[in-house]
């Protein structure tokens, strides 16, 4: 790198911080995810404004591959998260409903998808007609399961049956999401040595799970000083990422899986201690992703035939997700009012949806108005989650009745034995 690369480099990523941090700031006092502020101002600065000429001018071409390399260890670092996250299925009292809702939630926008996918290849020549049908149904069926946990807590549904039924779901939904999409970019990989190299997969995965967790879980248990763990996680983080991106499936895979093998038997103080650096290096590096995803879409050029696909996409992805979720949530016994609060809450894709985009557009399955559409709907069905949320609170609370359902953990553990 020349002196004038790095300088411009850090510029960039002083600019991309500050930006990410305002347009968080704004999205917050409107009442959504900081995520969709952040989303928005992604594709701000791509060429979807004055033809591009904001992001030739503000990020040079040869700027943009150092501006890569630190969205993808952002990406890898957020994705460790993401699988750290997910380590329970609820209350046991609520584990039926829980099934029911991650198997609607999950099946009906699945298959909109893949219906919808069949209509989208006549005019997108995706590398792989079998591997986009899977692709969109998975991406229709994906639930954002960070952006959730944080709408949960925000909204203090935390100790509640419909945050705690909702997580739980959304965590199942994340865990066949992804391996699904690892199964989809095996598949449309056009090179048959890719293949072979993909089936390395299944003795990672036993690696990671027989002989990695019991390490690791003997390290959280020890008297391992707090910052030497933490290396050992940023480095098994990383080397897990490397790992699957060189089996040709993407970094993503193996960063989730090194999070989901992480034991969850430790004490949330220790806990926090390992995850803080990790949140605050994700912060500084994940709004890069944003950029690089803006300078992906460009919605000046949709056009009628980019308008039709994206209302369409729109409309299966919420009615699938939300039907699919309030049948599942009535058909585990919830009421009508919490079933449409669990619906509303499995709507929400955010980042996670963003992620399996990128990987879609990496693999050539997506054309770059098909992946602006999806972007938008990403971007529609976040930002739906809290206007919904209010509207249904408001109008059960005029009826006397109870969208939340305040949980008592040891009771509906008690009632299920």
């Amino acid at each position: 790198m020349t002196d004038h690369q790095v300088a411009m480099l850090l510029v960039d990523l002083a600019l991309i911080i500050a930006l990410a941090g305002a347009a968080g700031f704004i999205a917050r006092k409107l009442g959504q995810p900081a995520v969709i502020g952040e989303i928005v101002a992604g594709i701000a600065v791509g060429p979807t404004l004055f033809s591009g000429a904001l992001t030739r001018t503000l990020f040079p071409s040869d700027i943009r591959p150092f501006l890569s390399a630190l969205a993808n260890l952002g990406l890898a670092l957020f994705m460790f998260l993401v699988g750290m996250g997910i380590e329970h299925t609820g209350a046991r009292g609520t584990r039926r409903a829980t099934a029911t809702v991650a198997i609607g939630s999950a099946a009906l926008p699945f298959g909109l998808g893949a219906a919808l996918a069949v209509y989208l290849a006549g005019h997108h020549q995706p590398t792989s007609h079998t591997g986009f049908v899977l692709f969109i149904g998975v991406t229709l069926s994906i639930t954002a399961f960070p952006v959730l946990a944080r709408i949960i807590a925000e909204r203090n549904l935390t100790r509640t049956t419909v945050g705690t039924i909702a997580l739980s779901a959304a965590a199942v939904c994340d865990v066949v999401a992804w391996t699904m999409l690892a199964f989809v970019q095996a598949l449309s990989a056009q090179n048959f040595q890719a293949h072979w190299q993909t089936l390395l997969l299944i003795p990672f995965v036993a690696v990671m799970f027989g002989v990695v967790r019991p390490l690791l879980k003997r390290l959280l248990t020890g008297s391992t000083p707090p910052a030497a763990t933490v290396t050992v996680i940023f480095i098994g983080t990383l080397a897990a990422a490397a790992a699957t991106q060189l089996m040709g499936l993407h970094l993503v895979f193996g960063a989730f899986l090194f999070g989901l093998i992480m034991p969850k038997t430790q004490a949330g103080d220790v806990r926090e201690t390992i995850t803080r650096p990790i949140e605050f290096a994700t912060k500084l590096l994940l709004p890069v992703y944003f950029v690089i995803t803006g300078f992906n879409v460009d919605l000046s050029r949709l056009g009628f035939t980019g308008i039709t696909d994206l209302c369409l996409i729109v409309v299966l992805a919420i009615l699938g997700k939300c039907a699919g979720a309030y049948a599942g949530a009535r058909a585990g016994g919830m009421p009508t009012e919490q079933s449409a609060v669990i619906a509303t809450l499995m709507n929400t894709r955010g980042l996670t949806e963003l992620i399996a985009l990128g990987i879609g557009l990496q693999a050539g399955l997506l054309d770059q108005q098909l992946y602006g559409a999806m972007v938008l709907m990403a971007i529609i069905t976040t930002a739906m989650a809290g206007p919904m949320l209010t509207l249904i609170a408001r109008r059960t609370r005029q009826s006397g009745l109870d969208a939340f359902g305040e949980l008592d953990l040891a009771r509906t553990a008690k009632s299920a034995s």
